[in-house]
């Protein structure tokens, strides 16, 4: 059921109990180990539009994390038969394993088209809606929040010595720092004070669950850097909290950008870029000292800054991390930001 009443009906899977979320839809059709491992999913109920899910089965080195965070997988047929020769378990066996319900059988379709119409909404699963006040009750008593808790740690030593904020990051998204020769430790907060007195020549905020009320005392952290002229590389939840330390606006989308598919152009490239999303805000309007770096090509939505006068980039998609002609070269841009200190 979602917050607008509307009702639609399936099949019990996974490890499937009531529940209560925001209902996000996800237009990938590969990737769902991936997805479901990646904490700035967590609390969300993921429809996938692809009617079929789970054709290749699950490999573990594929996970972003040690656990999956999504609070529901919605999809309309889950194969219980999968062909792949890294395969170790059935995507059933798999959300078994980790306590995530599922309903399959779903009209995915008629779902997905509801929340286009009517924006993001709310929405619970259940096994008995013979009370729909009540349920209705519990789904606008639900707030989405981010409580993940990141760990410091140093994932290398060598390089280019960089503090990444971890808000919720996919673990791919840290070790290709690493392997581009970035010296990284992670943390599970910013304190900015500390990392000025350190020897940190670069900060990277990362990607998480859009919470900004909770992340609302990261802003005067994030001032005190760019006043200090610390060079800042920020991605999804980041791009929108340094936007917001200078002056910036963001807002809800109407049923925001998931997926692996959406088209950025660059605009002192001239190129277009097919890039992977996972947010439900955007940056409306650009702070007075940045530029637009990059705009999405179907609805114009800032992509990108560039700060003016202060070694800064931020973007809201997350950047490829296999070597290419991709956004991959984003990493370059901010080591060359690094070295050049502009």
């Amino acid at each position: 059921m979602l917050e607008n009443g509307a009702v639609f009906s399936g099949q019990a899977a996974g490890k499937f109990k009531e529940t209560v979320f925001e209902a996000i839809f996800n237009t990938s059709m590969t990737g769902y180990v991936e997805m479901l491992s990646d904490p700035s999913n967590k609390d969300l109920g993921v429809i996938m539009t692809y009617p079929l899910i789970g054709n290749y089965g699950v490999c573990f080195e594929d996970m972003e994390s040690d656990k999956l965070y999504p609070a529901a997988l919605l999809v309309h047929e889950l194969c219980d038969t999968p062909s792949n020769f890294r395969n170790e378990m059935t995507l059933e066996e798999f959300l078994i394993k980790y306590d995530i319900p599922c309903v399959t059988g779903l009209d995915n379709r008629a779902i997905v088209m509801n929340i286009r119409e009517n924006g993001a909404m709310r929405a619970i699963i259940t096994d008995d809606i013979s009370d729909k006040d009540a349920l209705l009750d519990k789904i606008k008593s639900f707030e989405l929040k981010n409580d993940y808790k990141g760990v410091e740690e140093v994932i290398s030593d060598e390089g280019v010595k960089i503090a990444f904020i971890d808000l919720g990051a996919r673990k791919s998204f840290v070790k290709a720092f690493s392997e581009r020769g970035f010296a990284v430790t992670k943390f599970g907060a910013l304190n900015a004070d500390a990392i000025l007195a350190g020897d940190f020549q670069g900060v990277v905020i990362s990607n998480g669950v859009e919470d900004h009320d909770t992340f609302a005392d990261l802003i005067p952290e994030i001032k005190k850097l760019m006043d200090n002229n610390m060079p800042i590389f920020a991605i999804g939840l980041g791009h929108q909290l340094v936007a917001l330390a200078n002056g910036g606006k963001v807002e809800k989308m109407l049923h925001g950008h998931r997926g692996c598919n959406y088209p950025v152009r660059f605009n002192d490239k001239d190129k277009t870029y097919i890039t992977a999303h996972n947010h439900g805000f955007t940056v409306t309007e650009a702070p007075a000292n940045a530029d637009v770096l990059c705009a999405n090509v179907n609805d114009n939505t800032i992509e990108g800054l560039k700060y003016q006068d202060k070694p800064v980039i931020t973007v809201q998609f997350i950047p490829d991390t296999v070597k290419g002609p991709n956004t991959a070269f984003l990493f370059e841009e901010f080591k060359n930001l690094i070295k050049e200190g502009k």
